[in-house]
């Protein structure tokens, strides 16, 4: 034994590491092996060594963690008499205490480390989760669990495995989610104070800003890599409790009282504060309630962090289909989709979707609406790279009967300036949203078959502008659609495409040419079809259609002549120079085959 302990621990076999744990396990007189084997468990140790230390030390601690006292980082740690400090067994269950909290640090070090294989990372999560599990006296370890987020969250480098295998193994599992969504709530919120207290001491040194900065956003980006992987609670089918990854579940408060650990978690997370008041296990019902409770809190402190551009983007992309629908009042989000409505761009592109929904669904009133959606019809929308959802909420915005008629004519006429600068594919979009346009609102059918002489006596009264031919009252710099002077334009711009070099586009807009006034004999376009496509869908459509003609690029015959007949009727073409032509052939004929002899003699 002393040969054992007098060896450097980094010089140690694994065979005499085995030995350690082996007598470590037998008998409380080899105690002192446990900071000998708590050596092993680091970053740079081989993993042999590391597997062998933490296979000992998870059997040690798994039989005696239900006997220790709370952690001294408990806020409400029960208070120990001076009586009670002498005792040996209390002074040696705290330093076990102590050394199993440098255990749990000392696992999320090698969680987190870069230099982990992966395959040892995988390992030691299972250790450490299994702690989560037992270590609190049968139910979820939170406080553990909250310091190894919150490491992963504030590692200065990215830890994408590990976010990956948590996710993977373990959010299927309704109390990680819970607590999941506790702590990013808890880390949020951390990260927007630490980011308004940077902005008040904005006088430091540029570097140092820059890279406070980068860590805050690499922080937030894996906030939101976490809370984005984490399942959705299913709707109740019936069953009668869910999957939890502690065996206990929700506690009741008799059996919290057995394991007399009620005061410490009470404050180790007052997320359990309302189940621990019932007597018995929380109802499926109950346990959504509480989870949509939770996953709202943590979404909308999210949500207030100054998030990065790229990860912005996602959030928008994904709001409407995988958070709105779950959160308990869909309603507090108007304030972030408004202002990012009001950025323009891609982002209010983006931000549409779920603003639609809040509108539609929820109520909201957003009285510049559509003025902020006429502002975003630019050439550059229709090379966006969610122009297909754009445009699908596009017509549905303009669906509504109520819509004013100078509204349905600003926006008509805007698509219809825009067709002569975008692509086929935007051309055949923009055909599908007027036709439904003039469609839905009868009252803008005059733009199809406006003259230049169509006035009304009010036009006729103002300036003598509109009186030259050709002169087009819309304004397409304006912002707002009421002083677009829509209505009295035409959609000359649409008759141009009668013309257009692409077959699909020239056939596609004689559709207007139908009474659409007449509901009972025309049809909506679905955007759908027309929204995504491209030069190669356009391309791909024209090679399937068959048609019975086409033109030829050959003769049908072999032609007899280089001009036909008909080309030049009641012409005669003599060919009187032909025999001159013949003689004078000869004749230079003659002269060479002289010349030839000369040169031969």
């Amino acid at each position: 034994m002393t040969s054992i302990l007098a060896k450097k621990p980094k010089k140690m076999k694994l065979k005499e590491l085995k030995t350690l744990g082996q007598q470590l396990l037998s008998s409380r007189a080899h105690i002192n092996n446990l900071p000998l084997l708590l050596g092993f468990i680091s970053p740079s140790s081989p993993p042999p060594h590391v597997l062998e230390s933490l296979l000992s030390l998870q059997s040690f601690f798994t039989t005696v963690l239900a006997d220790l006292p709370p952690s001294q980082s408990s806020k409400k740690r029960p208070r120990i008499d001076d009586s009670a400090k002498q005792d040996p067994e209390v002074i040696y269950r705290t330093w076990l205490r102590s050394k199993f909290d440098e255990f749990v640090t000392l696992l999320i070090e090698v969680l987190i480390s870069p230099d982990t294989e992966d395959a040892l990372r995988e390992i030691v999560l299972d250790s450490f989760m299994e702690f989560v599990k037992l270590g609190n006296g049968g139910s979820f370890y939170s406080s553990i669990y909250h310091k190894l987020l919150r490491s992963i969250v504030n590692s200065p480098t990215p830890v994408d495995f590990l976010s990956e295998l948590l996710a993977l193994k373990y959010f299927k599992y309704i109390d990680v989610r819970y607590f999941t969504f506790i702590s990013l709530e808890k880390l949020s919120k951390a990260l927007d104070t630490k980011d308004t207290a940077g902005d008040e001491t904005a006088g430091g040194d540029g570097d140092s800003r820059s890279q406070s900065r980068e860590s805050m956003e690499l922080s937030i980006c894996k906030i939101h890599y976490i809370i984005s992987h984490i399942p959705p609670l299913e709707g109740n089918d019936g069953k009668s409790e869910y999957e939890m990854w502690s065996g206990s579940g929700l506690p009741s408060n008799e059996e919290h009282d057995k394991k007399k650990l009620s005061k410490a978690q009470k404050a180790e997370d007052k997320g359990w504060k309302a189940e621990k008041q019932t007597n018995t296990v929380l109802s499926p019902a109950s346990i959504a309630k509480k989870m949509k409770l939770k996953f709202t809190k943590a979404w909308i402190s999210f949500l207030r962090l100054p998030i990065p551009v790229n990860v912005y983007k996602e959030v928008l992309a994904t709001l409407h289909q995988a958070v709105i629908p779950h959160l308990s009042n869909p309603i507090i989000l108007c304030d972030f989709l408004t202002k990012s409505y009001d950025i323009g761009g891609v982002v209010s592109v983006m931000a549409l979707s779920s603003l639609f929904i809040l509108m539609t669904q929820h109520g909201l009133e957003y009285p510049n609406f559509y003025e902020k959606l006429y502002a975003l019809l630019s050439p550059s929308i229709f090379m966006a790279k969610h122009r297909a959802k754009f445009f699908q909420l596009l017509d549905s915005c303009l669906k509504s009967p109520l819509l004013p008629a100078y509204l349905a004519a600003a926006f008509a006429k805007k698509l219809s300036r825009l067709s002569i600068c975008v692509p086929p594919s935007g051309e055949l979009v923009i055909i599908a949203l007027i036709h439904n346009l003039l469609r839905r609102h009868p009252s803008i059918n005059c733009l199809v078959h406006k003259e230049d002489g169509d006035e009304n006596e009010e036009d006729k009264n103002d300036s003598g502008s509109e009186k030259r031919p050709g002169f087009d009252h819309f304004n397409s710099e304006e912002s707002n659609p009421i002083k677009s002077n829509a209505m009295r334009s035409s959609l000359w711009e649409i008759d141009t495409l009668r013309h257009h070099y692409c077959p699909p586009v020239s056939r596609f807009v004689l559709s207007l040419e139908n009474d659409l006034t007449v509901r009972s004999k025309t049809t909506e376009m679905d955007i759908k079809d027309f929204s995504s496509g491209s030069y190669a869908t356009i391309f791909g459509d024209e090679i399937r259609r068959r048609v019975k003609q086409v033109p030829l690029a050959f003769y049908k015959a072999t032609p007899t002549s280089l001009f036909p007949e008909s080309d030049f009727c009641g012409w005669t073409l003599k060919y009187e120079g032909s025999n001159e032509i013949k003689e004078q052939k000869t004749v230079e004929e003659d002269d060479a085959s002289t010349k030839r002899q000369r040169i031969e003699c």
